[in-house]
Formats: C-alpha cells, structure tokens, sequence
C-alpha cells in the first residue's frame, strides 16, 4: 500500500466516522427535544390546563341542481303517497256505485220508456 492509498483511505475512514457519529449525535438531538418538549406540555396542561376548545359551528351543504330536484321529486312522492293511504276505500266505492247506477238509470231510462210506448201502441 502505497502513501497516497493509505491517506486516502485514512481520509475515507476518519470522515465517514465523523459523519456517522454526528449524524447519530444529531437524531439523538432532536429525539430528547422532542421528548422534552412533550414532557414540558403535559406538566403545563397539568398546572393549567387550556381552555375548551368551542364547539364546531354546523356547516350546511348546498347541494346541486339534481340533488334538488330529487328531494322536491320525493316529497311531492310521499305527498302523494300520504293521501292515497288517508282514503277511505270504502266511502270511495260507495260514491263510484252511486255514480255509475245514476249514469245507468239514465241511460236507460230512456229505452224503458220507448219500449212501454212500442208495447202500449202495439
């Protein structure tokens, strides 16, 4: 081994070491600030601890054009649904009988008619 191999490779040695060994110093630095700076908090939230934080104010969300259409399209739904099942079926039907007898009596009331003047002319 020849001098300028053996200082650069001295040199190589001593500066990786001393990069190393710093960099290791540094990390163990910043590990113990870290620690006391969570240790120093705590005992400070211990003597006085921070006021409550507020509670968050509600946030209300507009929604889009669709998302509009479809609650009006919805509640005009379930308006509709509401009256149908407040029906009372029953009443209905006796309405929609009444109706059609009337409707039927006239229609043929007429007929009865021209039929006893056919038989009483006959």
């Amino acid at each position: 081994m020849g001098f300028t191999t053996g200082l650069l490779g001295g040199i190589t040695l001593t500066t990786s070491l001393l990069y190393l060994s710093l960099r290791l110093h540094t990390d163990n630095r910043a590990h113990q600030s870290a620690l006391l700076r969570q240790q120093s908090t705590l005992l400070q939230n211990i003597v006085a601890p921070p006021p409550p934080t507020p509670a968050p104010l509600p946030r209300e969300v507009r929604a889009g054009v669709l998302e509009s259409a479809k609650d009006r399209w919805n509640a005009e739904l379930e308006r509709n649904v509401r009256s149908v099942q407040n029906v009372d079926w029953e009443e209905w039907g006796r309405w929609a009988e009444d109706g059609v007898s009337r409707v039927w009596r006239r229609a043929f009331k007429g007929s009865r008619e021209a039929v006893d003047r056919a038989a009483g002319n006959a």
